[in-house]
């Protein structure tokens, strides 16, 4: 078809099984309710008679040698005509009878449009259709962590059932080859501030006979926990480094005009604790800000503001300043220290008086050191967003 309204592409690796009833469903869907639209199937290297069934009910098959999810959908989806695309598995687990609700919030706006299988979303899981952890624990958990790290308004993050924009697509950028493709999708958008609409969809059990189901659920668990903390600097660098900088600060306020309480004494071994979370948190810190940079300029990330307001007050010539400016104070610790032992012709020195100088020394021209190179290494990251 010539200039088809819809695309609706599946992934295919080995699914001759149910394939064809899948094939079916979407041609009953598009026929009854009068869409323009064309079927692609993009066959990822299957070795059954996948392939030869898509071309016999009139699909489009598209060969990707690439293989992956990821890479099965981007090559379908490149290969599209149509100005909305709708794709989904080809495990007869989606109901395709609903693509017209997909298609009708399309229309209206949406540019994209996530199917929902969970009740929280008004969804039904057939019996059967999903594994007991799938549906307690890894979607309910992974939903609610996409909802509050990066603000997307939906309740099933792994549905696979949904429908987007050409425009959309485009402009996300998508780059994982892999099952994180459909995670990506979601997370971009809601970094961009794209809304989502939801579709609740009912979940039938997995057709397929010939072979188990493609998802490992830890292996894939984890696969979504890594790229969840991989697109969040925040959540993996910025807080934790920020809790342990705290940390290490309010040992330094105990410590240094010293802590005793109830027999409790806080001295110097206490002061080397809180710089280990000074210089911890510090460098995590300066890692989130690092990710952050290079995710932007990548085009993994949109732009930030709030970071082009941040490199307006401390930019490099200010950072050689401030990191020169702690050396300097680590200096003048040490001076304290030697002063010290001078003051005793180089013998004994009292430990517990002399470390409340020597640590807060070591500690500030550590600081001052990861602040030189960090301002250089920065203003190289921030070269290429300009």
């Amino acid at each position: 078809m010539t200039n088809p309204e819809l695309s609706v592409v599946l992934p295919c690796l080995n699914e001759q099984d149910t394939l064809g009833v899948c094939l079916q469903k979407i041609q009953q869907a598009l026929h009854a309710h009068g869409i323009a639209g064309e079927i692609i199937v993009a066959d990822n290297g299957s070795t059954d008679d996948s392939a030869a069934l898509a071309r016999a009910a009139g699909a489009r098959v598209i060969s990707v040698t690439s293989r992956g999810y990821g890479n099965a959908l981007m090559g379908g989806i490149h290969a599209a005509q149509g100005r909305y695309i709708i794709m989904g598995d080809a495990d007869d687990s989606y109901d395709f009878a609903q693509i017209p609700l997909f298609l009708e919030k399309l229309r209206a706006g949406a540019p994209l449009v996530q199917g929902c299988r969970l009740p929280r979303g008004g969804g039904t899981v057939m019996p059967g259709a999903m594994p007991f952890l799938h549906r307690w624990l890894g979607n309910p958990l992974f939903s609610y962590l996409t909802r509050q790290w990066f603000g997307a308004a939906i309740s099933d993050i792994y549905c696979g059932l949904r429908g987007f924009t050409r425009e959309l697509y485009d402009r996300l950028d998508l780059r994982c080859t892999g099952m994180e493709f459909a995670t990506e999708m979601i997370i971009k958008a809601a970094l961009h501030k794209i809304p989502i609409a939801e579709v609740p969809i009912t979940l039938h059990p997995d057709g397929r006979k010939t072979h188990a189901p493609h998802l490992k659920t830890w292996r894939d668990g984890w696969r979504t926990l890594r790229f969840f903390l991989l697109y969040s600097p925040r959540w993996l660098f910025l807080l934790p480094g920020e809790g342990l900088l705290a940390l290490g600060l309010m040992g330094y306020i105990l410590v240094l005009p010293g802590f005793h309480f109830r027999g409790i004494n806080l001295d110097a071994h206490t002061l080397l604790f809180a710089s280990l979370c000074m210089l911890c948190g510090y460098q995590a810190i300066l890692f989130a800000l690092f990710t952050r940079l290079f995710a932007i300029s990548e085009g993994l990330q949109p732009p930030d503001a709030r970071l082009d307001r941040f490199f307006q007050i401390i930019n490099l010539e200010r950072g050689l300043l401030l990191g020169l400016a702690l050396i300097l104070a680590g200096l003048a610790l040490w001076a304290g220290a030697l002063a010290q032992w001078i003051h005793v012709h180089l013998g004994n020195l009292d430990y517990a008086v002399t470390m409340r100088w020597a640590i807060p020394g070591f500690t500030c021209t550590a600081l001052g050191f990861q602040t030189v190179l960090a301002s250089f290494f920065a203003s190289i990251l921030a070269m290429k967003r300009k």
